[in-house]
């Protein structure tokens, strides 16, 4: 019978890069006491991360930390392997294709109704349906064996299953099917705080579910301000909040608070259109630039960047080098790694595809230009700051970029044809499946630079089907670069990845917020992931 490793990101992988890294994974705060304010057992957090359609786990909420309001089956331990949240136990048949949980009997919803296999099997064929960002293409169907066991049937084998068991939160069938769309607005599930009142724009308030059957947090009641960093700055130095979100650019020394900086896999890089313009997608948007459809363009910027002098300029500092989606990752292939910039070797490499310097410096071949725009989320002043000195550093190899800020919606009807700034990061695998699966080219914000390579796909077709972690692992890691092909720097060269960005937060002197996992990309709240262990010093 084939067991999956239940430990896929091991605490020592997560050590090993944290030592890499030369940083601790205990990020708790350290400066002398201070008496605060409020009531002892409140929290203001001004965090960010509301999310635009609600706190449905059906549609995507909870993917990117904590469900807060939901159970999940699985959850992550302080070193980053499987534990057990409402699942007690789980197995896995022969072929890969049954996954058999069986979840405690004492949790209960916060409408006092207790939580089955049904509701569990609801939440996962209901999340399938929704074609959201929960992957469970893969899925059949989930059924109830009975009252404590849920049993997952898959099309083919996914070793990335557990994955989603860490993600996707329960929600009560009998309500949700009341009003699915209203769902979202006002959720009710089994997890550690129950939803009291969202003002949209302006806060969250939640209070702890003193029915919760796991460790009990330490504060009864949570108020989650939806502040810009702005603001988040201003409601620290009034006093108000317990926990505030920075960025570099305003990180100082504020009395009675520490800053905490934890570690993450939320890169930003460069998508680079790799087909030529011309195409259009099934929804009829442009897809493929012409300059960034030469591998040689791509290449040069890849290994002419200096990525330390970013994270020192852009992110003063607060952040690491990055040299793929996944770095130091179970399934990041090391050979991928990017040695320091060789801004010569590319301006020669450049040369010799025929891509001369012509006005201005900026390069030129058959009377094209080497100039392209770079686009933006316009409110991130953080990407901004990324986008202007890689646009500095490019024009030093004859390229011109030309940084443009733009709302979701400029962006979204234009990012396969111009390349964009994006942030990504996640523990799961099945994030490198979307960034370059060329089944998923062109749709939605999966394999947006249109690169269809046939051996990348039997790998990941192949890491998916494993009945083993280390067969999972090694076709992961074939993807990115088997010698000869693969969608990593190596091979395709379609994204020119830049930095891991730090999280920072301002954190009230007396207060401990515990052993704070490696955070996934910055949507949601993943500063709370660990909120059971938080408490006052």
């Amino acid at each position: 019978m084939f067991i999956y490793l239940r430990s896929i990101l091991t605490a020592r992988c997560i050590f090993a890069l944290a030592a890499a890294l030369g940083m601790s994974l205990s990020f708790g705060s350290c400066a002398k006491k201070s008496a605060g304010t409020g009531a002892p057992d409140q929290l203001i957090l001004a965090v960010g991360g509301e999310p635009d359609e609600g706190f449905d786990p059906c549609t995507g909420w909870g993917r990117y930390g904590s469900p807060l309001f939901q159970s999940t089956l699985l959850e992550f331990d302080k070193d980053m392997n499987f534990s057990y949240d409402l699942a007690e136990d789980y197995s896995v048949s022969a072929n890969g294709l049954v996954w058999t949980f069986r979840i405690r009997r004492d949790a209960k919803f916060t409408d006092g109704t207790n939580v089955n296999a049904r509701d569990v099997a609801f939440t996962y064929n209901t999340a399938k349906q929704t074609d959201s960002e929960v992957d469970l293409t893969r899925m059949k169907e989930a059924r109830a064996v009975n009252d404590t066991t849920v049993e997952f049937v898959l099309n083919t084998p996914m070793s990335a299953f557990p994955y989603i068991a860490v993600t996707l939160g329960i929600v009560p069938e009998n309500i949700y099917t009341q009003n699915p769309q209203a769902y979202g607005q006002k959720p009710v599930g089994s997890g550690p705080y129950k939803f009291v009142q969202w003002d949209k724009g302006q806060q969250l308030i939640v209070e702890r579910n003193d029915d919760y059957y796991g460790q009990m947090p330490a504060f009864k009641r949570l108020v989650l301000l939806f502040y810009d960093t702005d603001a988040a700055l201003a409601s620290v130095l009034s006093g108000e909040a317990d926990i505030a979100m920075t960025v570099p650019a305003l990180v100082r020394d504020i009395p009675g608070y520490t800053l905490l900086r934890c570690l993450s896999v939320d890169n930003r890089g460069v998508s680079f259109p790799a087909t030529k313009s011309g195409t259009k997608n099934a929804d009829g948007l442009p897809v493929g630039n012409d300059v960034t459809s030469d591998i040689a363009i791509r290449k040069a910027l890849i290994y002419g960047i200096d990525r330390d002098a970013i994270v020192n300029d852009a992110l003063r500092g607060y952040g690491r080098r990055a040299d793929s989606a996944c770095d130091n990752l179970p399934w990041w292939n090391p050979q991928t790694r990017i040695s320091d910039k060789d801004a010569d070797g590319q301006k020669k490499a450049l040369d010799a595809a025929g891509w001369i310097e012509g006005s201005g410096g900026i390069r030129e071949k058959n009377g094209l230009r080497a100039s392209f725009e770079l686009m933006y989320p316009a409110n991130d002043s953080l990407r901004q700051a990324i986008a202007l000195e890689f646009a500095r550093q490019a024009r030093a190899l004859g390229i011109e970029v030309k940084p443009l800020g733009g709302s979701w919606d400029d962006i979204g009807r234009r990012m396969y044809e111009t390349p964009v700034e994006f942030g990504w990061g996640a523990h799961n695998p099945m994030e490198i499946y979307n960034l370059y699966y060329g089944k998923y080219a062109t749709d939605g914000y999966n394999n947006l630079t249109n690169m269809v390579n046939p051996a990348v796909d039997r790998y990941m077709d192949a890491a998916l089907a494993a009945l083993s972690y280390e067969e999972a692992i090694k076709n992961w890691r074939l993807a990115q670069w088997d010698g000869v092909t693969g969608f990593s720097s190596l091979g395709d060269a379609t994204w020119c990845w830049l930095v891991d960005i730090d999280h920072l937060y301002y954190v009230r002197s007396n207060l401990d917020t515990g052993n704070q996992r490696i955070h996934p990309h910055g949507h949601g709240f993943p500063i709370i992931s660990n909120i059971k262990e938080w408490k006052r010093k």
